[in-house]
């Protein structure tokens, strides 16, 4: 019977806080009609979260007929979490307050020796981020780590991620932890991105929807009834393998992908490289294919019928009401309607396809989210898994509006 109210408490408590972060300032009057609880029930949550000083008291409520209310909101400082974002080329890491607030972020050249020396610049950058926002680092609880590859929960190691060496060969979220000083949780950047889109950027109203990333490599990150979808070995929308493209038995398709060598940057490159007998960057194929080269328009639209296969290979799978294209070929306007063109062609059910609202920022922005629901689990529902966390959106102006 104690456990039980104990754990009804706990589910109490988790409703409070995230009432609290979505509408705040909030009385606590407005809180038990808005959640359902007593008002006493309210009233002795509401007084236990001001005591540990996760709450503070913002004023009273006015333009109401009768006796004013005290209204409450988060405290934004009380706890932080760390988002992190590692590329082959850049590692990018930002703060993130109580209230889904970014207060400061840092981009810097990843360290070329990979392995623990990538563990310790991150755990460097971190701090460094969140001393420039005078963040006291005992207040930073929790960090989401981005990475281009698969982890592997058992040995901490990397696997699939050719871009950043030595992680694939060590426990590199147990270095990460070392560096850091707390729990760390590594996730595939597309993954983190997929996250992203649904909980701030354009994917916000769909339960079900896949994030798919172009770029030097080809993957998804795949959404169903609101959650991700990992597989059994985490591998789950590594979609550079689809048997199409160039040919699956090759022996180089079992290393890169049969799709990601034909319509990642490197395959469009070589294709342009045989129309036209010169080699030029993928940036400037879109644009030559602007200025009118034929070539490189043959290039992006064979590149299109190739994205439109994949996408409805996820379609065929698992039937999604929107597509986001991200990564640095996906951003790219010249692509979504050859696609849209494409995909209506080859496959029967309306597919909704928008680029990233986050851009270059939806594995960070889905970092912050994992880490805020983690915080939110452990400091407010006693790590409850069956309790839903539901947050508001993130601010971050600077990071939105981008497609």
């Amino acid at each position: 019977m104690i456990g039980s109210r104990n754990l009804s408490r706990q589910f109490s408590r988790s409703a409070v806080v995230q009432a609290i972060a979505s509408a705040g300032p909030i009385s606590r009057a407005s809180l038990s009609k808005q959640i359902g609880l007593s008002k006493q029930t309210v009233s002795e949550i509401v007084s236990d979260l001001e005591n540990e000083g996760w709450i503070t008291e913002t004023g009273r409520t006015t333009g109401h007929v009768g006796r004013t209310a005290t209204t409450y909101k988060l405290v934004p400082d009380a706890a932080f979490v760390c988002g992190v974002d590692l590329g082959g080329t850049k590692v990018r890491t930002a703060i993130i307050d109580l209230t889904c607030t970014v207060v400061a972020e840092l981009t810097e050249s990843t360290d070329a020796q990979g392995g623990i020396e990538v563990a310790r610049q991150i755990g460097r950058l971190c701090r460094k981020t969140a001393a420039n926002a005078g963040v006291d680092w005992s207040k930073v609880m929790f960090a989401t780590v981005g990475v281009p590859g698969v982890p592997d929960q058992k040995s901490g190691s990397v696997r699939m991620a050719p871009n950043i060496g030595k992680i694939g060969d060590m426990d590199f979220a147990g270095a990460l932890e070392n560096e850091l000083g707390f729990a760390v949780q590594v996730e595939n950047d597309v993954n983190l991105a997929a996250i992203g889109e649904q909980w701030s950027g354009c994917a916000s109203e769909v339960d079900n929807m896949a994030f798919v990333s172009l770029g030097t490599g080809i993957g998804a990150g795949i959404i169903v009834g609101g959650q991700i979808i990992r597989g059994a070995m985490g591998a789950a929308g590594e979609l550079g393998f689809l048997p199409f493209g160039a040919d699956p038995f090759e022996p180089g398709s079992l290393k890169t992908g049969a799709l990601e060598r034909q319509a990642g940057s490197f395959g469009m490159i070589n294709r342009y490289a045989q129309l036209a007998g010169k080699e030029v960057q993928v940036k400037d194929l879109f644009d030559l294919a602007v200025a009118g080269d034929e070539h490189a328009n043959t290039v992006l639209d064979e590149t299109a019928r190739l994205v439109a296969r994949l996408i409805a290979t996820i379609g065929a799978v698992v039937d999604p009401s929107m597509v986001v294209l991200g990564g640095s070929i996906g951003q790219r306007h010249e692509l979504q309607k050859r696609i849209e063109v494409a995909l209506a062609a080859c496959f029967p059910n309306p597919i909704n396809i928008k680029r990233s609202a986050l851009g270059d920022h939806a594995a960070l922005v889905g970092g912050a989210a994992v880490g805020l629901a983690h915080l939110h689990h452990t400091i407010f529902a006693a790590g409850l898994n069956n309790v839903e966390i539901d947050l508001p959106q993130l601010s971050a102006p600077a990071w939105r509006g981008i497609a």
